[in-house]
């Protein structure tokens, strides 16, 4: 059974990378453009893991991140920040969210498939 990836970002060359790397790999993308498109792409989606960027507009990766733990349906699902930020403050205010783990753009496609196998076994 195909695992399914939900991206979130709203720079449209990001999904598209994101897309690219996880697709090669042998998932199944889901993207969404800002955390509350992404909040509704999950009201049909059951992903495995899910890739949130930090900064976006209408509601960033924190508020995105703590809108699918508060669903009973998504609360296990592992959530890896993909950012430009690697401030320690953004890093554990994600943590609390509920953020399984952090990524640093710009990513290696390799490394990003890499993380996101450890969290979706």
């Amino acid at each position: 059974m195909t695992k399914t990836i939900l991206t979130v970002d709203d720079s449209r060359t990001m999904r598209d990378m994101l897309m690219l790397a996880l697709s090669d790999a042998g998932y199944r993308v889901v993207q969404a453009e800002d955390g509350m498109h992404g909040l509704e792409v999950l009201a049909g989606e059951k992903p495995d893991v899910i890739v949130t960027d930090i900064n976006m507009p209408r509601l960033d990766g924190f508020g995105f991140i703590e809108g699918v733990r508060g669903d009973d349906r998504h609360r296990a699902v592992p959530i890896l920040v993909l950012t430009t930020e690697s401030d320690a403050e953004k890093k554990e205010r994600a943590r609390r969210a509920g953020a399984t783990g952090w990524i640093v753009k710009p990513f290696d496609p390799i490394k990003l498939v890499a993380a996101v196998r450890r969290v979706a076994s």
